[in-house]
């Protein structure tokens, strides 16, 4: 199980270091009338440092090269 985890550490931290910024739209109501309604969309973004990235591949090889074998029985 922690072969896995460790796996999916690195993975994550490759995506972090690939795409270091996440942008989305939100859609928020302005004006809420009998007949009118009026809605904003603005572009959101989410940064993290590269090296965040960097730490989960990093914690990611060091959980799967110490990780336990699952033992059969």
């Amino acid at each position: 199980m922690n072969r896995y985890a460790g796996v999916i550490l690195m993975v994550v931290g490759i995506i972090i270091l690939i795409w270091s910024r996440l942008t989305y739209n939100d859609s928020e109501k302005l004006i809420d009338g009998n007949s009118i309604q009026n809605y904003a969309s603005r572009q959101r973004s989410i940064n993290w440092p590269p090296y965040v990235g960097g730490a989960l591949v990093i914690a990611g090889i060091v959980v799967a090269v110490t990780g336990k074998k699952r033992k059969n029985i």
